[in-house]
């Protein structure tokens, strides 16, 4: 009996995928190359080892959930903000997140405990359906939440599907991406920051706007947001 022509096509295909998720990394591990390149896992896919709650000795009570390698903000769950013990300069930070529909969430970096008040500011990488946002672009995904729009082409994941964000931070530049594409680009303390951050709920925050070395920090919105392969490497300042 002849087999069809179209078997071979189909096998051949069935067996590239497998390869391909075969060949794919396993979640929160670092390759021997970024190893090299000096990163580091923030989040190592089954503790809250490294962070803590903002102004708080340890993680908070409720409101975060590890699972399956996944660190999720826990929608209603009444926790807090987490921030990393460390605190970095110079530095590039990477992760991933998937958020459902209607939800809302950042990364924030620039994070100190000293400034009056007791929530946590600092520059926010903003995430959030796109569709919430009216009028305003600086509060859209990939913006520094108020202050900087993110290019108008930047491409978001479908809901449920994974997205790859980045912050770079060196000297005064700093610059957002967003799934391979610089989204984001500013100088942290430039007049034009400084005029916009004037412009906003931040205007009577000593030093925003500025360049601090501080905590990185995930937000605890009360919305769902699942966090992964969240890792961070120290960069030489601009000379």
């Amino acid at each position: 009996m002849k087999s069809s022509p179209l078997l071979f096509p189909l096998f051949a295909a069935f067996v590239l995928a497998v390869a391909a998720r075969a060949a794919d990394p396993k979640p929160n591990q670092l390759s021997a190359n970024e190893k090299a390149a000096g990163w580091r896992l923030l989040f190592n896919g089954t503790s809250l080892d490294g962070w803590r709650g903002f102004k708080q000795s340890g993680p908070p009570a409720s409101g975060w959930e590890i699972k399956d390698g996944v660190l999720t903000c826990v929608k209603g769950g009444k926790g807090g903000d987490i921030i990393t013990r460390e605190q970095f300069d110079d530095f590039e930070l990477s992760w991933e997140w998937s958020m459902p529909p209607k939800s809302n969430n950042g990364v924030k970096y620039f994070i100190t405990e000293s400034r009056p008040g007791t929530g946590a500011v600092g520059h926010e990488y903003q995430m959030i359906d796109d569709t919430l946002v009216h009028g305003d672009d600086r509060s859209s995904t990939g913006s520094f939440y108020l202050v900087v729009a993110p290019n108008a082409k930047k491409k978001v994941k479908p809901f449920g599907e994974w997205n790859q964000s980045r912050v770079i931070v060196q000297g005064n530049r700093v610059e957002h991406w967003l799934n391979g594409e610089k989204v984001v680009s500013y100088e942290a303390g430039s007049p034009a920051i400084l005029e916009q951050v004037a412009k906003t709920k931040f205007k009577g925050v000593p030093g925003f706007g500025t360049k601090i070395r501080g905590h990185l920090l995930l937000t605890y919105h009360n919305d769902e947001c699942r966090f992964r392969n969240v890792k961070v490497r120290e960069i030489k300042p601009v000379k």
